[in-house]
């Protein structure tokens, strides 16, 4: 069985699942390394993947008409990230999803979870538990852009990606919060003025 952060991923979270089925599945997928600054896919294409970072670091963002960012997620390692919308309903992306450092990604088809799933139940109660909490995740997102103080998201934001503020410039993290640098700067000093 070979030895990737995907392999303990699921391991850690599926019960019963064999190294038979392992195999099967790194049998079918792809390992790719990508620079960071590399696009995994851009706007217009079809993204036919889920990526699960190995090494490195992703950002899915979208650019509006006004060519201003807008950050989605991060996927450190042990994320899976993808477009839902263009693998599932074969549409065309409307995002970017980027290396943001040197990053070595695991590229799986999403057929290939499908028939992992109808081999074993555990893997496919797994799949969907993953499929709801990324809903879950999505929405509370949303509530907190809606209706949360950028503090409050900043905070949330630290909660969520506690290594992330170190490897990342500060206008991404702005763009995910969906505020100003300028503002975030603010935010950073009363926080650490609150704790002094």
């Amino acid at each position: 069985m070979k030895n990737f952060r995907l392999t303990t991923f699921l391991t850690s979270n599926v019960t019963g699942i064999d190294n038979e089925s392992l195999n099967l599945l790194f049998d079918k997928c792809s390992l790719k390394k990508y620079k960071g600054g590399e696009y995994l896919i851009q706007p217009d294409e079809n993204c036919q993947h889920s990526f699960f970072v190995e090494k490195g670091l992703l950002r899915q963002y979208a650019i509006d008409k006004k060519g201003k960012e807008h950050t989605i997620q991060f996927a450190p390692e042990g994320w899976l990230m993808t477009d839902r919308e263009s693998v599932f309903f074969s549409e065309p992306s409307k995002y970017y999803i980027q290396a943001i450092e040197d990053s070595t990604v695991l590229m799986i088809e999403p057929k290939v979870f499908e028939a992992l799933a109808k081999e074993n139940k555990s893997f496919q109660r797994f799949n969907n538990r993953l499929l709801q909490n990324h809903i879950r995740q999505l929405q509370y997102r949303i509530n907190l852009l809606l209706s949360a103080t950028a503090e409050e998201r900043y905070l949330d934001f630290i909660k969520t990606y506690p290594d992330i503020l170190l490897r990342v410039p500060q206008t991404m993290v702005a763009t995910y919060l969906g505020i100003a640098p300028e503002s975030l700067s603010r935010v950073r000093k009363n926080l650490a003025n609150k704790s002094s």
